[in-house]
């Protein structure tokens, strides 16, 4: 960034101007930035994960902590409630001009700024705390996400990492986008960060390591208000839905259907997702 702010070691420009997202990422920016604003809904639908991920962190006031890939702020916010001083970054610019309009009552005020999992841009050792909910996942270079994570975590300082597990619905769903993208698959498979040995070896070296899982649960009321907020603000699947022709977004839309069908019950769906709480200690 632009500038150092001497009492926190953190480089601060609140514009993020001056921050860059790394070329292999450009494409994930543009892909989950086309939820813009109503990207919070997905966040609200999963409020239960994030508001445990951030219990687990406990931040304290006055507290130096980053949320790393905070979409439109909802894990920052939930951390900020406290008196936590928070920065959020994120790939995606119009995400984060949602968080500052969501967060803009917050005190003390949520920094929001441009920024790259894998290449952080803060000193050393400049966090008390680091969280990132379903976020630090999805960097494609895991290893380097994971030691940036303990590059700006202080000695004594706390992580915590919320993160879907393999095998799980989410694994499914993403199968089921997959089937219709012609997309390259990544090197490393994100969910392999809900797998506590796998997890061990990305964070291990520098935190000790605790783990607990969780189910996220949302409520719907039919397989079609649920494509309707799939196509609105998750942008991975807007972004499938737009490239599409109709025959081929007919066919995506049924096996979306039928992936959802056996959550209905007689209230709606109720649709469950497992994940895994990732905390660790700073050595």
């Amino acid at each position: 960034m632009t500038a150092t702010t001497q009492a926190t070691g953190i480089k601060n420009d609140t514009s993020g101007g001056g921050a860059s997202v790394l070329p292999h990422h450009e494409a994930a920016a543009t892909l989950w930035g086309r939820g813009g604003a109503l990207y919070d809904n997905v966040s609200y639908a999963i409020s239960d994960a994030l508001t445990h991920a951030a219990q687990r962190l406990n931040a304290k006031p006055g507290e130096r902590i980053l949320d790393v890939a905070t979409g439109t702020g909802w894990t920052a916010r939930n951390v900020a409630r406290g008196g936590a001083r928070v920065t959020g970054i994120d790939i995606a610019g119009a995400l984060l001009d949602a968080a500052r309009d969501l967060s803009a009552h917050i005190e003390p005020a949520i920094l929001y700024e441009l920024g790259d999992a894998e290449a952080l841009p803060f000193d050393d050792g400049a966090f008390d705390g680091v969280i990132s909910t379903f976020g630090v996942m999805f960097a494609a270079n895991q290893e380097k996400a994971a030691a940036e994570l303990a590059r700006v975590c202080k000695s004594g300082g706390r992580a915590v990492i919320a993160a879907w597990v393999p095998g799980g619905s989410v694994a499914e769903f993403f199968g089921v986008i997959a089937k219709h993208s012609d997309g390259p698959a990544p090197a490393a498979s994100p969910m392999n960060w809900g797998d506590p040995d796998y997890a061990a070896n990305l964070l291990g070296g520098a935190f000790d390591l605790e783990f607990e899982p969780g189910t996220n649960t949302a409520y719907h009321h039919s397989v079609d208000e649920i494509w309707d907020w799939y196509g609105s603000g998750f942008g991975p699947v807007r972004h499938l839905m737009d490239s599409l022709d109709d025959d081929d977004r007919a066919a995506l839309k049924a096996d979306i259907d039928a992936y959802h069908k056996h959550y209905m019950g007689p209230m709606g769906l109720r649709v469950t997702r497992d994940y895994l709480i990732i905390r660790g200690t700073r050595r």
